[in-house]
């Protein structure tokens, strides 16, 4: 051996044994054998685990393995030029070797891919684009070094490019809000470079199946949860510009909606028993053990059908919609004399701002770009949503229609523009706005949380209910308007009492512990009766052993007293009102089983048959024209993805407590003024503010004349139109004498044709 000092592992000194390696020196003193010997080992002990990759892989690992072909290959021309190979000890060389390498295909047996279950060390390391896409809403996410490295102009153009799409496949623009074109973007974006969008056939037929089956793999988690806390089956017809009938049928829970399918019921009669029998199959369908009511609109077929099928089903029960009872009650309310005037006036003068480009740039500029029609995601109270923007805006409306903009417009002086000047400056006018806004808004309270998918409504309809009702005899009280006051609680106890009164709400009513103690500590023992009789009545139906039922009752009195000790534990009753119904029996029930059973079946049902009115605005689009067998087939199975999907989409925004997704559109909406919350007092000269000038709108009003000439007192011709017999005649004639006025200042625009379209065809467009 000689005594050279090599640095380095035990390794190098073998290799230094060895011999043949061009960065270390042969040991002179090393014989054949020990050369052989060390030879042998090195060469066993090399680890040559190749790292297969598929070769479809996006552009990053294509460039890795280009890179190895092409040191391999320059390392071969190399090795060609010299007679003696020496390999390398470093680690590139290493890699070139044996690191990196491509698994031959397979053969492939019957129809199996060759290598589908290969994945790069990428590919599995990776987030799906669903995991990222959730992540970005999250707030959580994070920028790659890659994207931050990307700049502004090469997004701007990617922008471009999907802005380009969008306009010359005339595709909705709120559809690049879909949570899946984000995930769909992600996706490709992990493709990489060359990816081959599908054909019109693959979307047609193959790849249309395959997203239903995908679809339907949603049901799995509903089914888990219809299993755990009972389902509503919820049922709607709708009927389309064709005359054609389709009859929805969804399932609710608190996992959320499912749409199971829709029929065409066209060429049959719609009485109780053809109802009946589709009901009772979907129920056969789903389990009858899972579903604890139906839920449909409250026409008299639909009732009829109810009935039998509880005759039927002995432990089910059918509840009206009551999304429709409070829309009916807002309609007659509405209907009444001293609203409905209001109500049309108050859909004239955003009419006519829409018609005329100069008066809605005008508008635009006076409310800081805020509009007064504001379509809504929803089909419920669009009138009173709509005076409810009018009235948030009425200073700014003023304060247009006494600018020099409008009094040197011709449009000042057509009989359209000088209704809406009088209209917008006059006091009677929104003094009527707000006593329509206080017969409106506490019931706007309830439909909001009866179409709502935040929280399971039946616990909580009841009681909202009997608070509204408070509210609006508080609110007319205190303005002496007695008989006004008689006639709209007339339609509520009408409209509730006669469809509403059911035994389900008092159930849910009884098991919500918010609202039930506070009844019980006021020593309300007449009303916690009635509510006790409602859950005795419920529990007879939905319980047929007598065993489990008086269980059930007995642990319900220990509920009641909160005694034992599931609901005299200390954390129960500090969250008696911080928790929902169903949070709150699946965190303290557990002591009480079969009463917390009981109770997750009925404080998780919903109230309302609306999830299937979500669904009208698909069927519009795709069941309004002439299509073959075939054809239909397929449109339904899109139906079947859209809803399903964006459901699941809504329910995750819900989840992540940063989307609050209201039915009703009321956003930016402070319920603490004098018209929205009735138990709010007016401050000292609301309605008459002052100007920046000294002066008030009341005096305004008088100066001009604005109220009077509404009532037609100084107009003996149009005085006699206000009489009683001729006034609904008179509000519903359309003053369009303005249309043809085409000055260059006031002729419309395009968005002001645009809103004029929404606003007249649709009178104010709720979205759905």
């Amino acid at each position: 051996m000689c005594s050279k000092k090599i640095p380095g592992g035990i390794k190098r000194f073998k290799q230094h044994l060895a011999g043949g390696y061009g960065d270390v020196i042969l040991c002179p003193g090393s014989s054949t054998e020990l050369r052989k010997r060390m030879k042998e080992y090195l060469d066993g002990n090399k680890r040559r685990r190749p790292l297969y990759l598929d070769e479809q892989e996006n552009e990053e690992d294509e460039d890795v393995v280009e890179v190895v072909q092409e040191e391999a290959s320059r390392a071969a021309t190399a090795n060609s030029q010299v007679t003696t190979k020496v390999p390398s000890s470093g680690t590139a060389s290493k890699r070139r070797q044996s690191t990196l390498q491509f698994k031959p295909a397979a053969a492939s047996k019957g129809k199996e891919k060759p290598n589908e279950n290969k994945k790069s060390v990428a590919a599995m390391f990776r987030r799906t684009p669903e995991e990222i896409v959730d992540e970005r809403h999250s707030g959580r996410f994070q920028k790659t070094i890659q994207n931050s490295m990307r700049t502004k102009d090469e997004k701007h153009y990617v922008d471009v490019q999907w802005a380009l799409f969008f306009y010359e496949a005339g595709i909705a623009i709120h559809a690049a809000a879909a949570r899946q074109f984000e995930v769909a973007l992600e996706a490709t974006a992990q493709y990489g470079s060359g990816y081959v969008p599908p054909s019109e056939y693959m979307l047609r037929e193959p790849l249309l199946w395959e997203c239903v089956k995908l679809t339907g793999n949603m049901r799995v988690d509903h089914e888990r949860a219809w299993k755990h806390y009972g389902c509503t089956l919820m049922s709607d017809g709708w009927t389309d510009r064709r005359g054609r009938h389709l009859i929805n049928f969804l399932v609710n829970s608190p996992e959320g909606t499912y749409f199971l399918e829709s029929i065409d019921a066209s060429g049959e009669v719609h009485d109780a028993y053809l109802l009946v029998d589709l009901l009772e199959e979907r129920i056969n369908q789903i389990g009858k053990d899972k579903v604890v009511q139906v839920v449909t609109d409250n026409g008299s077929n639909y009732k009829a059908a109810g009935k039998l099928l509880m005759e039927r089903i002995p432990t089910l029960f059918w509840s009206p919609c009551a999304t429709h009872c409070l829309d009916l009650m807002l309609e007659d309310i509405g209907n009444l004399k001293e609203f409905k005037k209001t109500i049309t006036r108050g859909k004239r003068v955003a009419n006519f701002i829409y018609r005329h480009g100069r008066i809605l740039s005008a508008m635009r500029e006076k409310t800081n770009g805020k509009e007064i029609v504001r379509p809504g995601a929803t089909r419920f109270a669009t009138s009173y949503l709509s005076l409810k923007s009018l009235y948030t805006l009425k200073d700014p409306l003023k304060a247009l229609f006494v600018c020099d903009i409008w009094t040197t417009s011709k449009l000042a002086k057509t009989n359209a523009g000088t209704k809406a000047h009088d209209t917008v400056l006059s006091t009677e006018f929104w003094n009527s706005v707000e006593d329509c806004l206080r017969a409106s808004a506490p019931l706007l309270i309830v439909l909001r949380a009866a179409d709502g998918d935040e929280k399971p409504a039946m616990p909580e309809v009841a009681a909202l209910m009997a608070e509204a009702k408070e509210k609006i005899k508080l609110s007319f009280a205190t303005q002496n308007k007695s008989g006004l006051l008689k006639k709209i609680m007339g339609i509520i106890e009408k409209r509730w009492l006669n469809q509403m009164d059911h035994p389900l709400y008092g159930a849910a009513l009884y098991l919500n512990p918010g609202k039930l103690f506070p009844l019980i500590k006021a020593d309300d023992d007449e009303t916690v009766g009635q509510l006790r009789a409602c859950f005795l009545k419920v529990l007879r139906r939905m319980v047929p052993e007598r065993e489990i039922r008086n269980k059930i009752n007995d642990q319900a009195m220990d509920y009641e007293c909160q005694r034992g000790d599931a609901f005299s534990d200390e954390m129960a009753i500090e969250n008696i009102e911080s928790k929902s119904p169903l949070d709150w029996w699946r965190s303290y029930g557990g002591l009480a089983i079969d009463l917390q059973r009981f109770a997750r079946h009925v404080v998780g049902l919903c109230a309302s048959s609306a999830g299937c009115e979500r669904n009208w605005s698909t069927f519009e689009q795709i069941h309004t024209k002439k299509r073959n067998r075939l054809l239909h087939k397929r449109l339904n199975a899109i139906v079947f993805i859209s809803y399903n999907r964006k459901m699941k989409t809504r329910f995750q925004m819900l989840r992540q407590k940063k989307k609050n997704i209201d039915p009703l559109v009321i956003s930016h909406f402070d319920w603490d003024n004098e018209w929205a919350d009735s138990l709010h007092v007016p401050p000292q000269g609301h309605r008459g503010c002052e100007l920046d000038d000294g002066l008030t709108w009341n005096l305004v009003d008088e100066v001009v004349g604005a109220s009077e000439a509404l009532r037609g007192r100084n107009l003996p011709r149009t005085a006699h139109r206000y009489n009683h017999e001729n006034e609904e005649e008179e509000e519903l004639q359309d003053p369009y004498d303005d249309v043809d006025v085409t000055d260059d200042e006031d002729s419309p625009s395009n968005d002001a044709e645009e809103n004029r379209d929404a606003a007249n065809s649709n009178e104010f467009d709720d979205g759905y």
